[in-house]
């Protein structure tokens, strides 16, 4: 095989949708640390105890009335705190607080129907009550709640409509909707088309660690849409959700260290990148990775090694690598 005769695919933007994320029940505690030894799968008797008392504690307090507690005894239900797990009897108690407009208790109500806990699955339902959280400000429901509209998922698609409520969530910072409200921007779905402002949510959404912002982000500074060319910007950016282990980023960071493209070439990293991004089932870097053990390049030389991985991409369709095993005279 000649040095080079197989081209390498380069990186690119990875224009990426997220799609609903249910983000958990809600309730009115701060969240605590959660163990970091063998623990972590049995409680202590005290632990349990105390469970139990909160949840007697809730359940008087709820079937008095108190929609906090309410909302509470619905969690301490679904998660199984201080009472046996019981999802029908969490979406009792989430009714009775949502009925009395309590915002998360809606929150979490729109979840159990969306998912089908408790209650059979009804997409209307968690709209109308993700709706209901929604106007209140929920910034989940309001995210959640454009995700069904941009899907058409239990309401008609309307991509103005996913804006409208993705531009709610965002305003109140959080990342989902930042980083959907770009990709409509950058696609010019509900909106007028606007990769200057695409540029602008990537960055705010990139900067509370969304992987698939910092993808995105890394692909405009790349490719120039919406923000001055700016390869060292990319690499940077790509870096941000390699490091966090976003396989696409990672195959994308060794394309730029393989072209020496914002940084400076290192066929070494180049193959470690590759490697990591490989190792998750990236075709094309399991592509590139065959290619560069076959040649030896930034790795010491195994053709057996290199022709293992290229057909590995190709068994998953991977149509170059198909053609470079054809022309090895190799068996896919």
């Amino acid at each position: 095989m000649a040095q080079g005769k197989w081209q390498e695919i380069a990186g690119a933007a990875a224009f990426v949708v997220c799609l609903i994320v249910l983000s958990g029940c809600q309730n009115d505690q701060k969240s605590t640390p959660q163990p970091d030894s063998a623990s972590i799968s049995i409680k202590s008797e005290k632990v349990k105890h105390e469970e139990r008392l909160e949840f007697e504690r809730c359940r008087k307090a709820a079937e008095s009335g108190d929609a906090v507690d309410q909302n509470n005894l619905g969690v301490m239900y679904s998660k199984g705190e201080g009472v046996e797990k019981d999802q029908i009897q969490a979406v009792k108690w989430y009714r009775k607080a949502a009925e009395q407009k309590l915002v998360e208790a809606q929150y979490n109500l729109g979840e159990m129907y969306a998912t089908g806990k408790g209650v059979k699955q009804d997409q209307k339902q968690a709209v109308k009550w993700y709706h209901k959280a929604a106007e209140q400000g929920d910034a989940k429901a309001q995210f959640n709640l454009g995700a069904m509209y941009e899907q058409g998922i239990g309401v008609t698609q309307d991509h103005k409509q996913a804006v409208e409520w993705y531009r709610k969530a965002a305003e109140q910072g959080d990342d989902k909707a930042q980083f959907n409200l770009g990709v409509l921007y950058f696609k010019g779905e509900g909106v007028k088309q606007d990769h200057k402002q695409a540029v602008e949510l990537y960055h705010k959404a990139a900067e509370q660690g969304h992987t698939g912002a910092q993808i995105n982000l890394g692909g405009m500074y790349s490719t120039g849409k919406g923000v001055k060319q700016d390869q060292k910007q990319a690499v940077e950016w790509y870096r941000k959700a390699a490091e966090q282990g976003d396989a696409k980023a990672q195959f994308n960071l060794g394309t730029m260290y393989a072209q020496g493209n914002g940084i400076k070439q290192d066929q070494t990293q180049a193959v470690e990148w590759y490697r990591k991004s490989a190792e998750q089932g990236i075709t094309r870097a399991q592509y590139n990775l065959g290619v560069r053990y076959y040649e030896g390049k930034g790795v010491e030389q195994d053709k057996k090694q290199g022709i293992k991985l290229i057909r590995k991409a190709a068994n998953q369709g991977h149509e170059l690598a198909k053609e470079t095993l054809k022309d090895l005279g190799e068996n896919p």
